[in-house]
């Protein structure tokens, strides 16, 4: 069947005929478009484009011995043409940009936390969950001892005692920052 018999049973709505059309020219319009292009992802949209352009086109196509593929060669030219002209004006677009400047986490860029997680950070490791989990998460005794796998009591114990190192050190602090 030929290429304007087909077209023209697509334009009645058989998909099947644009789908022999494109199986039929596909592979050639690529290759066109490769020898134009920089890679292929380029030569797939611009397969892609041409057969886009056909459809919306499609009241325009001339034929050319009842075959559409001059023209589906001279779109694909333009279309693979205008994908260059896009990558380089996008190429000189980011080299006008100014350099990216890395920004680090606020995290690494803080260098003082202040005496309060200096203090904290002095405690034991089991202090500092005690002190996480009931000061800072509100999280009740039992919760905790429950959280922690230990004894009520012994979060108890290391509750009493973290406070009690933490006053004392932040108490040491201001009476230096007062000096």
């Amino acid at each position: 069947m030929s290429d304007s018999a087909d077209w023209l049973r697509a334009l009645d709505g058989e998909g099947e005929a644009f789908g022999r059309v494109f199986d039929r020219h596909r592979d050639r319009v690529f290759r066109h478009a490769y020898r134009l292009v920089t890679t292929p992802a380029d030569a797939d949209d611009a397969v892609a484009i041409t057969f886009l352009e056909a459809w919306r086109k499609r009241d325009s196509i001339r034929f050319v011995n009842d075959s559409m593929l001059p023209w589906l060669l001279v779109t694909a030219t333009n279309v693979s043409s205008n994908l260059r002209r896009s990558a380089r004006r996008h190429r000189a677009l980011l080299a006008r940009l100014p350099p990216e400047q890395h920004v680090g986490d606020h995290a690494d860029l803080v260098d003082d936390d202040g005496d309060a997680s200096r203090a904290l950070a002095a405690l034991s490791l089991n202090d500092r969950r005690v002190i996480t989990l009931c000061v800072l998460e509100g999280l009740s005794e039992q919760d905790a001892a429950l959280a922690l796998r230990v004894p009520i009591g012994t979060v108890k114990s290391r509750l009493h005692r973290a406070k009690a190192r933490l006053a004392a050190e932040l108490r040491t602090k201001e009476a230096a920052h007062d000096q």
